[in-house]
Formats: structure tokens, sequence, C-alpha cells
């Protein structure tokens, strides 16, 4: 009987670290020649023009409200005394200058009710009644005209409250109306499918800045004498039917990846059409486009911009209308348009970053 000899095992090499902060740098900055080299490139034009923005931005910057110190750095400082001395015109247009608590508090509420929308724990079946109660005390404190409180129109409304009311209503509105232009394109009867098409494509024909032109100077030729609509409806109603329009493709190429097999086993099961697209076929296919949609959403937001040319001064135009009516402060223009677009872009990235949650969210769905 041979006796057993023990030989040791080689040692094998310790595992490669995958977490940490030189592995994330090889993965994704590092991970090949061309990658290098792009990184190498742009780390150093950021360091390169890093300082220099610096330099301009802080250390020889003016944050007093003093056009006369604004004057003296001018072409070497940024003036951010322009924000400070016309923050509140910016912000709320031309809103009386004593009531502008009340659009504050009115566009708080309203991003509120936003973030609580965003929010999983608060999807029940009472968040409808909360965005009634939160559109009643919106318009009832930008409106007024009780409790004490003066009566300001629609003209006087403006900047940031009015950003975001024609936003979040626009988005609100477009949304349902692009399901069901979507569903009707895709629809057996002639009729539907025709009408839906043609608006379709007359819609996505023509740029914002005519359907916002339409609806504010030629609408009203075609209403009967004596007849006025609000222009502030007027081009809400315009923004939610352009933005549904293109809201409604999206919608429709996220139906069409769904398989066949999907409607066939739904009536299978005996489900009717529209209970078919509530519980199997709408939801796999709003999840499919969630970007593309998260897209529509920011766009309209930033297209809120283009109702100017129809005098409602949202953030952009109140902008203007701030330095403009100011001879001291109109060179300063950059460091406005720096505040509004800092605005702008904390909307644009918070809708973005909340699209890639649910992105993620439905992947672990899908993964289960």
């Amino acid at each position: 009987m041979n006796s057993a000899t023990f030989q040791a095992i080689a040692a094998r090499p310790a595992p490669v670290r995958s977490e940490g902060l030189v592995p994330w740098l090889k993965r994704n900055l590092f991970s090949n020649l061309p990658s290098s080299i792009a990184t190498v490139v742009l780390v150093g034009l950021a360091l390169w023009f890093l300082p220099q923005l610096l330099i301009w931005g802080l250390t020889k910057a003016v944050f007093a409200a003093n056009h006369e110190q604004c004057q003296a750095v001018r072409g070497t400082g940024a003036c951010w005394g322009v924000v400070t001395e016309k923050y509140r015109l910016i912000l709320f247009g031309r809103y009386p200058f004593d009531a502008q608590w009340r659009p504050l508090i009115a566009t708080i509420a309203m991003v509120a009710a936003l973030v609580a929308s965003c929010v999983r724990l608060f999807w029940k079946p009472w968040l409808v009644l909360l965005w009634a109660a939160m559109l009643v005390l919106f318009f009832g404190l930008m409106f007024g005209g009780f409790a004490g409180m003066v009566y300001v129109p629609t003209e006087r409304w403006g900047g940031l409250p009015l950003t975001v009311l024609l936003a979040t209503l626009s988005i609100v509105l477009a949304f349902p109306l692009a399901v069901v232009v979507a569903l009707g394109r895709r629809s057996n009867m002639p009729a539907i499918k025709t009408v839906c098409v043609i608006y379709v494509e007359l819609v996505r024909g023509v740029p914002l800045i005519s359907v916002l032109f339409m609806a504010s100077f030629m609408f009203p030729l075609f209403m009967p004498p004596g007849t006025s609509i609000d222009v502030l409806l007027r081009v809400l109603v315009g923004i939610t039917l352009f933005s549904g329009a293109y809201m409604a493709e999206i919608v429709r190429g996220g139906l069409q990846a769904i398989p066949k097999g999907q409607q066939e086993a739904a009536d299978t099961l005996g489900l009717s059409y529209w209970q078919a697209q509530r519980k199997i076929i709408l939801p796999q296919a709003l999840a499919l486009v969630v970007p593309g949609i998260m897209n529509n959403f920011i766009a309209i937001f930033k297209d809120t911009s283009l109702v100017t040319i129809v005098s409602l001064y949202e953030l952009t135009g109140a902008m203007g209308l701030a330095l403009n009516s100011d001879s001291n402060w109109r060179p300063f223009k950059i460091e406005a348009y720096f505040f509004i677009a800092a605005i702008y872009f904390l909307f644009c990235f918070s809708m973005s970053r909340y699209s890639l949650w649910i992105e993620k969210q439905l992947s672990v769905s899908k993964n289960r």
C-alpha cells in the first residue's frame, strides 16, 4: 500500500480589488488608450480654465449692490451685485412688491406638491385631493382679491412662479393627452386614427413660437365679439397641445415595442380593450420610454421661456425686464444669466436624477 505524499498547493494571487477610488478611475477614466487621452486633455483644460473662473467669479467679484464698484472691476471680476439688487424683480416679475410673499408661498406649495408626487410613500388616492388643495391655494394667493389681499391680474404674474405654473400644468395636462393620442394613432377606427395623425403632424410641423403666437394673437380673432379668454390660459393650452403631440410619438414608440403576444394574452383572459391597456400594455410601454418622457418634461420646462413673445414675463423675461429698465445694471447681464441658469439647472437636473431613479426601480422589478 503506497502512502500518500502531501503536496502543498501553490498560493493563488489575491483577488483584484473592484471597489474604491483607484478601481473606479481605471474602469471609467483610464480603461483604454483613447479614454486615457481624453481624460488627460479634459483634466488639463479644467486646470487651466477653472482657476481663471474662480478668480473672476469669487476673488475679484463684487457682491454688494453697488454699480460703481461693479464698473470698476468690469472685465476682470464678476458683478453679483446685480443679483443682490434685482433678484426680487427677476424671481417675481412685475408682481406688486409688497405682496411678493404671496407668489413665494404659492411657488413653495407647488414645488412641495411636485416633490410629494415623486415619493412612493405619497402615491395614495388622497394625492389627488392634495393637488386640488394646492391649486386652490396657488391661484388664491396669486389672484388675491379676498381677506384683505389686493387683486393681481395674470398680466402682472411673472418670474419663477409663472415658469413653475406653466411647466407643471403643461406636463400634467399633456401626459394624458399624449397617451390618448398615441392609442388613437394605433386604433382600428379610421376616423379616430385620422384625427390623431392630423393633430400630431400639424403640431409637430410648426415651431412652438408660432403656436404661442396663434394662441395669443390669432385665436381671439375667431372668438365672438366681446368674448375674451385670458392670455395665460391661451398660452397654457398652446404649450399643452404642442407638448402633447411630441409626447404622443414617444408613447407610441413604447406601444410598438410591446410584443403582440401581450395583447393576445389579454384577449385570452377575456380583458376588454381598456382593461388590457391599463393593466398590461401601457405599464410596459411607459416603462420602456421613461427617458424619452422625462426628456420631454425637461424640454417643456425650458420652453416656457418662449412665452416672453406674448408679454408674459417668466423667469427669463423678468430678468430682461429687470435689467433693460435700469441702465446702471444693464452691462452685467452675464451674471444675471448665470443666476437664472442655476435655477433652470436645479430643476432640470432634479428631473433627470428622478428619471434615473425610476429606471433603476424598473430594472430591479424586472430582475425579480
